[in-house]
């Protein structure tokens, strides 16, 4: 497989892509390299140092070759300073362009995605379609409307509900009564409650017939 992306310039993008990393690594290899020659001269100076101030009294040829020698190991200590302070400035001018570029590409990777969303989407072409949705609400609405205010039948008198409805309950009423054989007290005439006195504080028996005779009476006519 990587045979085959190598086949098509998939591992040269590849490469190129990871030369930046590699140029890095190299880099901090070279650095770390220094730094420890640095610390090894910096202990070479230290030991000529004492080998002068051994020497100093008790013999000098001694001392002047280590301070000698000393002077050598301060000028390679300096010229490897340089170098580590020119590797750290390209390490850091790399990472820095190395992150710029990628930074670049990935605002590029989210250009193209918005250009493949949006296709050929414009404002007009939204504009319009935004007018042509209101257009079909609108006659969706008005068409709704006609539909509802159209009467399907013929239309029907109040007048005639009520007149049946009150011939409804005339007959209920009437079922009722005929079921009970009794009258609703609110359809009965008003009677006088007063009590009837003869002489001997009974009421005759012939008022007693007529009352009856005229509640069903009163019964018949209501039942009619």
């Amino acid at each position: 497989m990587s045979g085959l992306w190598g086949w098509f310039g998939g591992g040269a993008a590849q490469k190129r892509k990871d030369t930046p990393k590699n140029v890095i690594l190299d880099l901090r290899t070279n650095l770390e390299m220094l730094q420890k020659r640095e610390a090894h001269i910096l202990r070479q100076i230290e030991e000529q140092d004492k080998e002068a101030r051994k020497h100093v009294n008790t013999n000098k040829t001694a001392a002047k070759n280590a301070l000698r020698r000393k002077k050598v190991y301060e000028g390679n200590l300096e010229q490897t300073m340089n170098h580590i302070g020119t590797l750290e400035t390209q390490i850091n001018a790399i990472e820095s362009a190395n992150i710029n570029k990628e930074t670049f590409e990935a605002m590029q990777r989210a250009s193209e995605a918005m250009k493949s969303i949006h296709g050929k989407l414009t404002p007009e072409k939204v504009d319009e379609a935004m007018e042509k949705l209101q257009e079909h609400n609108q006659l969706n609405e008005e068409i709704a409307a006609a539909i509802g205010s159209v009467n399907i039948g013929q239309g029907i008198d109040d007048g005639e509900l009520d007149a049946e409805l009150e011939e409804l309950m005339a007959k209920d009423l009437e079922d009722k009564m005929l079921e009970t054989g009794t009258v609703h007290a609110d359809r009965l005439p008003s009677v006088a409650t007063g009590e009837l006195k003869n002489n001997k504080g009974k009421a005759p028996a012939v008022a007693e017939d007529d009352e009856e005779a005229e509640l069903r009476k009163l019964q018949a006519e209501m039942a009619m």
